[in-house]
């Protein structure tokens, strides 16, 4: 019997373990905010990416900013093809999250922008980041940092401005 309780609270704690490793999803309302990541920084860079997805089974909202301790701002950026050439640009407004709709913030497309990094991001850390709503209000969430130059199984993306 001895052995049985061993193996039943072994196989409990794996599966806690796994889910909780699996699990990286912050809710605010009607706003469910999925699995926001980053990749891990060179030594000297300054400025990290950040990618996450936002569910909204509400109202439309928008997201308004983002706060940081690791970096002086936090601002929501854009790119998007302009003919033959790459244009990438903060959105002033905020990004608009409309009623039943997912917005994806991933490469090439929406993201966020660390900018002035006070500590390189370095792999397998969290980095802790406030996200604000205009209607929802804000929730904290916290970035899983994947390495440099792969991903763990997150879409790939490539950091600006170093």
């Amino acid at each position: 019997m001895f052995n049985k309780k061993i193996v039943a609270y072994t196989l409990l704690g794996s599966m806690l373990a796994f889910g909780s490793t699996q699990a990286h999803e912050f809710k605010l309302g009607q706003l469910e905010i999925g699995h926001p990541y980053s990749r891990a920084m060179l030594p000297m860079a300054k400025v990290g990416g950040g990618y996450l997805k936002i569910t909204n089974s509400g109202p439309a909202d928008r997201l308004i900013s983002i706060t940081s301790e690791r970096s002086a701002t936090v601002e929501i950026h854009e790119m998007k093809m302009n003919g033959a050439v790459m244009e990438m640009r903060e959105l002033d407004g905020g990004l608009a999250i409309p009623a039943n709709s997912t917005v994806e913030l991933k490469p090439g497309s929406y993201h966020l922008m660390f900018m002035n990094v006070t500590q390189p991001f370095k792999q397998d850390e969290m980095i802790k980041a406030t996200l604000v709503f205009e209607k929802a209000g804000s929730v904290d969430v916290e970035f899983s940092v994947g390495p440099v130059a792969g991903d763990k199984g997150h879409a790939a993306h490539s950091e600006h401005g170093k």
